[in-house]
């Protein structure tokens, strides 16, 4: 069993110092909580509704070596893994990324491949597949928030042997949180959406972060609270069953010969 808990936060565009001072107290209470695997929000270092590039850039940071990577990479250090959305600077580009750090050692970045709204403003996409990472003999799978809006993503991720997908996130839209329902259900693998809250610039996020099972139920959700840490204990050997009847696997029975069209650019 691990202790698996979603972050959420209000991170702000206009306050880095306090980003990082509440990521810390977010940290200390997941520590206390014996969390083993926490998510938390999109762009978590940096808030979201930038104005232009140049505002983007001067919240970005390098990973791993960045001031909210090193406190992430160092809470990691005992036994534990998070996942966080970061504003990331890399040779001169900037992504919407998501890092992963486990035992004090940074395993993956992930470049966010869907880009929202305004995003394509600011951001480079990702041109490369989610990651799965090995985490104490689990496997985790992770991606950022619009990416929900396209099956293939979190189906790549089950096919590569994902137990759990982890999603930083920054919803807007309302139906966004039942889709990931969805995404549990058709890939028999557990999610955990950690969501950010609050008004910025005009935006007002949902909130409602939580943790769903291969059979689509929703293990925990929150609302509208802010710095809430909130986590279940998961058994995630259970993702390996694919079975959705007696008779029926959702892996085994696919029909790759005749789903060509999905990879097809129109």
């Amino acid at each position: 069993m691990l202790r698996v808990a979603v972050a959420q936060m209000e991170p702000k565009v206009d306050d880095v110092d306090a980003n990082l001072l509440n990521v810390k107290k977010i940290l200390k209470a997941a520590g206390e909580e014996g969390v083993d695997l926490l998510v938390l929000p999109e762009l978590a270092n940096s808030g979201y509704m930038f104005k232009s590039r140049d505002e983007a850039l001067a919240r970005s940071e390098a990973i791993p070596n960045g001031p909210f990577s090193t406190v992430l990479l160092e809470w990691s250090q005992e036994g534990r893994v998070v996942v966080a959305g970061i504003c990331e600077i890399k040779e001169g580009n900037l992504y919407n990324s998501a890092a992963v750090f486990a035992d004090g050692k940074h395993l993956a970045t992930y470049h966010k491949i869907h880009l929202f709204d305004r995003e394509n403003e600011w951001f480079l996409p990702g041109n490369e597949e989610p990651p799965v990472v090995d985490f104490k003999g689990h496997k985790i799978g992770v991606m950022v928030c619009f990416d929900w809006a396209f099956p293939e993503v979190a189906r790549i991720l089950a096919l590569k042997g994902a137990d759990i997908i982890l999603h930083p996130a920054n919803l807007v839209l309302p139906y966004c949180q039942n889709a990931m329902i969805t995404r549990s259900i058709e890939n028999r693998v557990f999610t955990a959406t950690a969501n950010r809250v609050g008004t910025e610039r005009g935006v007002v996020f949902s909130g409602m972060s939580q943790i769903t099972s291969p059979k689509g139920e929703v293990l925990l959700r929150l609302q509208e609270e802010k710095l809430r840490v909130a986590g279940v204990d998961l058994d995630l050997s259970l993702a390996r069953d694919k079975k959705i009847t007696k008779r029926n696997d959702v892996m085994d029975d696919r029909r790759p010969s005749i789903y060509g069209r999905l990879s097809r650019v129109t």
